[in-house]
């Protein structure tokens, strides 16, 4: 139950006493939410450092990403589940500490294999942080006070893979890469503490579900998204079911994708519950949620692998680079929190599709010249665009659901997010290689050593000072091709992003299905 008054009832001292407990614990609440995030992406930029530091191939280094991504894919969806079973404060301590400690033994890592395993139990405890937070928003604050904290949860959301590579650069380049792991444990253990003390009567646990979990559901779920997270990460590596793991990780998802769907419907207590999406708002809302996490990680994935491929930027410069997306966000979110409560929620998402598509393709015209400056207003209608559309679909996805799924809708909606972010990512590698390939073999067609410009580029680069003799024509040759390759990926990144930028309008279809909200203030009615 919420703790403060009925609207137009002034409060009392006790009510008011209420509320600074739930917004110091929800603070608390929306900090973890925000470390979770954030270290999916903060390894991103010092990759490098760790291979070194784990004397691995790039590889098997990639697999630090992965293994976070895959147990985080797992715990969400699970999240709704433990939560009732132990309560919303005492799982969130759990998932809040065992993050901690997962933090310092990833800094203690003395191999591949432990780093992975830690890893794993890393990103399965903060998995765990990430729907809790949203779930519990609804509890503790009635409709009319609901805008603020949504703003906070979704600024945490989407600020946070803006900024992940930003930190990680920063703090390996001014420490080690032993920092991007070690700089969790302070306010870790300080929110559990927080969550513990001011937190002690948003629910109670519900003990019995231990004694009924459904496990045939939850190991078919465990296996389905586990196997999905996988092939999307390795197949476009691996020319996908070229590679035996890749091709029996599909096959085993399918099946085990199949039991799961069964199981949720026909089961009497499913581990998690599937038929949230009966409700229309909920359903589209997933769908614009996935588009959005398929725009917000692939774009903070392609920014730094053209700044780190094209402009051979560092960790650091990238991470500067980034910020500009983040600073936007923040900025803004006040704002469009203030606007939802005067607009048509369905018009402001919208306004917050078009804005970020339209950032979105002014990064399809770029050269492969292209700096900061370039990249500065993009960055700025991209972050704008993408925090518009969260914030408000957040409050028209879960506002229509009970109370009793919330914990279950937010996890699912935030599953969205991630699973859409996965799948992007994937097809993103898997359309670059294609593009790359086709614009390659179209520019080296016009590099024929017969046409008198390329003749002029060969003498010149072979004239350059310290070019003589027989390598001169070699130079030469190495020089264009990596002329060519460097407008073959620049080529490439202008087509995805003019990709993406298509794929965010086209959900605009979608927006005349969502059934339309009553002011907050008058909103929840159902609850």
């Amino acid at each position: 139950m919420s703790p403060v008054a009925a609207a137009g009832a002034p409060p009392t001292p006790e009510q008011r006493a209420a509320m600074r407990r739930a917004w110091i614990g929800f603070f608390a609440l929306v900090f973890g939410n925000f470390m979770a995030i954030l270290d999916i992406q903060i390894v991103a930029s010092s990759l490098n450092e760790l291979q070194a530091g784990m004397s691995a191939s790039a590889a098997e280094i990639a697999w630090v990403q992965t293994s976070y991504l895959i147990a985080e894919v797992i715990a969400i969806p699970l999240s709704g589940y433990l939560s009732r079973m132990m309560s919303t404060r005492l799982y969130f301590v759990i998932s809040a500490v065992g993050f901690a400690f997962a933090s310092l033994m990833c800094a203690m890592a003395w191999s591949l294999p432990s780093l992975l395993v830690f890893r794993t139990i890393q990103g399965f405890l903060g998995g765990g942080m990430i729907p809790t937070t949203m779930a519990a928003l609804f509890m503790l604050f009635p409709p009319e006070k609901r805008m603020g904290p949504i703003v906070l949860v979704s600024m945490a959301s989407t600020l946070a893979p803006a900024v992940g590579p930003s930190l990680g650069g920063f703090l390996t380049n001014t420490f080690s890469w032993h920092w991007m792991f070690l700089v969790n444990l302070p306010p870790a253990l300080l929110i559990s503490s927080v969550v513990w003390s001011y937190l002690d009567r948003i629910d109670k646990p519900e003990w019995k579900l231990w004694h009924i979990i459904d496990w045939p559901g939850l190991f078919s779920m465990a296996l389905f998204l586990g196997c999905l997270e996988f092939a999307l990460d390795e197949g476009p590596r691996h020319d996908w079911f070229a590679e035996r793991s890749v091709l029996l990780a599909v096959m085993v998802g399918v099946l085990s994708g199949i039991f799961f769907f069964w199981r949720s419907f026909t089961s009497l207590n499913p581990i998690v519950n599937l038929r949230v999406f009966a409700d229309r708002n909920f359903a589209v809302g997933s769908v614009i949620s996935f588009v959005v996490g398929v725009s917000l990680y692939g774009m903070v994935y392609l920014v730094p692998l053209f700044l780190g491929q094209v402009r051979h930027f560092n960790s650091l410069q990238i991470g500067e680079t980034m910020m500009v997306m983040g600073v936007a966000m923040f900025i803004t979110a006040p704002l469009i929190g203030m606007l939802s409560a005067k607009m048509d929620t369905r018009l402001l998402v919208g306004m917050g599709l078009v804005t970020a598509a339209f950032g979105v393709w002014l990064n399809s015209h770029m050269t492969s010249l292209a700096g900061p400056e370039d990249l500065f207003w993009p960055q700025i209608f991209r972050g704008v665009g993408l925090m518009c559309a969260m914030i408000v679909m957040s409050q028209l996805a879960l506002s229509t659901l009970p109370l009793t799924e919330m914990k279950n809708g937010s996890a699912l909606f935030n599953l969205t997010r991630n699973v859409g972010g996965a799948i992007g990512l994937a097809c993103i590698n898997t359309i670059m290689e294609w593009r790359y390939a086709f614009h390659w073999q179209h520019l080296a067609a016009l590099t024929d050593p017969a046409r008198m410009p390329v003749q002029e580029m060969l003498a010149a680069s072979a004239a350059l000072p310290g070019v003589s003799g027989d390598s001169g024509g070699q130079v030469a040759i190495a020089m264009l091709q990596q002329r060519v390759s460097l407008q073959a990926t620049t080529l490439a990144f202008n087509d995805i992003t003019m990709l993406l930028s298509g794929l965010i309008l086209s959900v605009l279809l979608l927006l005349p299905l969502i059934q339309k909200v009553q002011a907050p203030a008058a909103a929840g009615g159902g609850h």
